[in-house]
């Protein structure tokens, strides 16, 4: 058998798998977008962009564009330094690391739902554990995390830091482990410092780890927002509506299907440029042998 049918014949099941619930479905998705909502006396008709057009006059949904954009630079990179220095931390030789390793990996086990119903207690004002340390060190009164438009998005960057960065942590660890220890003894031998060898041998050699993490957490960002939907969803007064709650409210509460569409494609449009900017700008830097 030549070796490149061989090869088609193993990737042929995941292949179709993904074509069947991820490319077709999206097509199906840009192609409805192209027309106007059914209903039971009206057929869909075809109107082209306007769908689209709509959109650019609606400011819900740059807002929530807006909100999205300001989730992902809030909670992509912190997300990435913390998951770092968790494995960092974990990978060396430390008492009590396994149980360590477990404790930061917990929160991405649970269920967002039980996350964001366990956030709603420690952002509760006034009793919440919040609130009590905050009065307890800083002196501060009671403040609504979650009610407030100046701090409701933070509040929700927050959680989905504290939900993710045990389980980039343990890609960061599993390339750790495989970095050569030659080479950090070599560079220790050459009489670098501690610092020096991480910037110069350890974070380069986690390139590929961290662009695949980057490229993950960007799309998670847009994505992950079922703790908005159970506690504040999208409010107050939209300070924390997404790009996705925006989605599910127009086409699951509204049942206004196509403009749903035209949203989801916005969506898919604006994560295709941030992950095309990804692998242009730290595909350079990654080297992968």
């Amino acid at each position: 058998m030549p070796r490149f049918l061989h090869a088609w014949l193993m990737l042929g099941p995941a292949l179709l798998l993904l074509a069947a619930f991820t490319h077709v479905p999206a097509l199906a998705t840009l192609w409805h977008a192209l027309f106007s909502t059914p209903t039971p006396r009206r057929p869909a008709v075809f109107v082209g962009l306007n769908n689209y057009a709509a959109l650019a006059e609606d400011p819900i949904f740059w807002q929530a564009l807006w909100n999205n954009l300001l989730y992902a630079l809030g909670t992509v990179p912190m997300s990435i330094a913390l998951a770092l220095a968790m494995a960092l931390w974990v990978n060396g030789r430390l008492r009590g690391r396994t149980a360590m390793r477990i404790a930061f990996f917990t929160p991405t086990v649970l269920p967002m739902i039980a996350v964001a119903n366990l956030w709603l207690f420690f952002y509760t004002p006034d009793y919440g554990m919040i609130d009590r340390l905050t009065r307890l060190l800083l002196g501060w009164g009671p403040t609504n995390w979650i009610g407030s438009q100046e701090t409701a998005l933070g509040a929700m960057m927050a959680i989905a830091v504290w939900k993710e960065a045990g389980f980039f942590m343990i890609f960061y660890l599993a390339a750790l482990q495989a970095i050569p220890p030659s080479l950090l003894e070599a560079a220790s031998l050459e009489g670098a410092s501690r610092g020096r060898i991480f910037w110069r041998v350890t974070l380069p050699l986690l390139g590929p780890t961290t662009l695949f993490i980057a490229v993950n957490a960007v799309i998670n960002s847009f994505r992950l927002v079922d703790h908005i939907l159970v506690m504040t969803q999208g409010g107050p007064d939209n300070a924390t509506a997404l790009l996705m709650t925006y989605i599910y409210e127009t086409g699951f509460r509204f049942w206004d299907t196509a403009q749903a569409s035209a949203l989801t494609g916005v969506l898919l449009a604006v994560l295709a440029v941030i992950a095309a900017l990804q692998f242009s700008l730290l595909g350079r830097r990654t080297h992968y042998r």
